[in-house]
């Protein structure tokens, strides 16, 4: 692998190839935009130092997102540990409170509290679900893995990876079902 050799424009390729997914995934388990970035430039750093000790007889996509379910998981645990407050009046670097943000964004608070809401419930079903499960689905929908991906990344047979996402999905549909109905 050239990456491996250091070579910077392998590096940047393997950016180009898995950043997006990375932060998709990311996003989804962390449920913060802030969040996804930090741990998107921490996993590239990590690269840096890790690559060299890749065996590239294995599957470098199960490989990734192994070490990036670990650093989420670090990551919402050291949360939940020091919970930080959060708050729609509170400004950011630019001199604009969060829901100034939202309605800029959305155009209408609305909208965007209505997002919100839908994406903080969906969030909560998600850590109703055991950890290897939510897992799967993070990587499989937010991360793009095919199913054999997840496999190689769970060390499972594929119709276990298949089922296992199967029953999560019901079960989230279950979950914000029951939610949307209790409204």
């Amino acid at each position: 692998m050239s990456a491996q050799a250091g070579d910077s424009g392998a590096y940047r390729e393997l950016l180009d190839t898995y950043g997006r997914r990375l932060y998709g995934y990311f996003l989804r388990a962390t449920g913060s935009h802030h969040d996804a970035e930090d741990l998107l430039g921490e996993i590239m750093l990590k690269l840096v130092s890790k690559l060299a000790k890749y065996d590239d007889r294995g599957r470098f996509e199960p490989w990734l997102f192994r070490i990036a379910a670990n650093m989420v998981r670090d990551r919402i645990r050291r949360s939940r540990a020091n919970p930080a407050p959060a708050s729609l009046s509170v400004e950011s670097e630019a001199g604009t409170s969060r829901a100034d943000q939202l309605l800029a964004e959305t155009g209408s608070a609305d909208d965007g509290l209505l997002a919100e809401e839908a994406s903080e419930r969906l969030q909560q079903a998600l850590l109703k679900l055991d950890e290897t499960t939510r897992d799967m689905i993070l990587v499989r929908h937010f991360g793009q893995m095919s199913y054999k991906g997840i496999a190689d990344l769970f060390q499972c047979p594929l119709g276990t990876a298949l089922a296992r996402v199967h029953r999560g999905l019901k079960a989230l549909r279950r979950m914000m079902g029951a939610d949307y109905e209790s409204d």
